[in-house]
């Protein structure tokens, strides 16, 4: 050791972030484990690298004996005496036991240690970066592909985009940009992970939250997301504030702030719906663009209903292309739906629909 691994190990530190400190200590701690394996010591030994000059030296400590039983860790008083004037018996001194070729040692095991905590420290930077932006969303590059993954460049780290997490008919090729939800960042023996969607409702949720000023300043809330990726969604909002009309400023001026965001997801059909806490409202909301007769609650904490009865030519409308529209609406409230045209309500149940039935 010198001076200019010292100097190696500030550059280091100034490129990557790393203390010196934190490399010297954990070097210190490799030496003592390489030491013992090469010389087969006791456990009564460490390394000190002088932190101005990188010298390097081994110290065993021993008690001072008038009778030697394990030379490995006791000494003569005679000869501690020459070392430390002052010791008495049954003391601790340290002498230095630093093998004449163990600068060898030393040397291979620092370049080990050295990278093995630029590869820790890097792992925990980039874990630090992005452990915190779960539930954001971050524009990378492709830089990759398999049959599975998209692999996609970000300022800080390399990212997965699962194939099945992206839209339907989506397509991408190496080079393009890419903005995507991160939905989760997991630190396994390889490195941080960053997991990336674009089908989780959290995109959609960020997505709203980026382009209406009215929820970013708190005057709308998103209560809840119902969301089939690339084919239809439903976004429940509520006003906080009573002036604002939390429909409208989320659909915005002629339209043009939710046909930004359908455009963003590929042409994903849209519903924005006003958020009720009386459930029936928010059940018949819920089925936009349906319109509905009645809504009655069934309350059951295994399987909450809700029978919903609509006029005749409204119930291919409620159910939706392939059941889609009722199994968002379903989605969205946490309500079972189960539909009734005018007709069926009539010969099922007769009239008036009451709760008790």
């Amino acid at each position: 050791m010198n001076k200019d691994f010292l100097k190696a190990l500030t550059e280091i530190e100034k490129q990557k972030g790393i203390s010196k400190e934190v490399l010297l200590e954990g070097l210190e701690e490799a030496l003592v484990s390489s030491y013992k394996k090469k010389f087969n010591t006791a456990t009564n030994v460490r390394v000190d690298i002088d932190r101005k000059s990188g010298v390097m030296k081994v110290l065993s400590k021993k008690m001072v004996v008038d009778d030697i039983i394990d030379e490995r860790v006791e000494i003569l008083i005679d000869h501690a005496r020459q070392i430390h004037p002052a010791v008495q018996l049954d003391e601790f001194i340290e002498i230095e036991v630093t093998p004449k070729d163990f600068g060898r040692l030393a040397a291979q095991t620092a370049k080990q240690v050295v990278m093995m905590r630029i590869k820790e420290a890097e792992k925990a930077l980039v874990f630090d970066a992005y452990g915190g932006k779960e539930e954001e969303i971050v524009t990378g590059k492709v830089q990759g592909m398999d049959s599975s993954n998209l692999f996609v460049l970000l300022e800080q780290t390399e990212a997965i985009l699962p194939i099945s997490d992206l839209m339907p008919k989506e397509k991408f090729k190496l080079g393009d940009t890419i903005s995507a939800y991160i939905s989760r960042v997991e630190q396994t023996a390889k490195g941080t992970m960053v997991i990336l969607s674009r089908v989780h409702p959290g995109h959609l949720k960020k997505l709203f939250e980026a382009n209406i000023p009215e929820i970013q300043a708190g005057k709308v809330a998103i209560q809840s997301i119902a969301r089939e990726a690339g084919s239809r969604s439903k976004i429940a909002v509520s006003a906080q504030d009573p002036n604002v009309d939390e429909v409208a400023v989320c659909v915005g001026v002629k339209g043009h702030i939710i046909q930004s965001i359908t455009s963003e997801l590929g042409g994903e059909k849209l519903d924005i719906i006003r958020w009720s806490d009386n459930m029936e409202e928010y059940v018949a909301n819920a089925l936009a663009p349906a319109k509905v007769l009645e809504v009655h609650i069934f309350e059951d904490e295994e399987d909450p209903t809700a029978r919903v009865i609509l006029p005749n030519n409204q119930l291919t409308l409620a159910i939706g292309l392939k059941g889609l529209n009722a199994r968002l609406a379903a989605k969205l409230t946490g309500y079972k739906m189960d539909l009734y045209s005018e007709d069926q309500a009539f010969k099922q149940f007769g009239r008036p629909v009451t709760m008790a039935e």
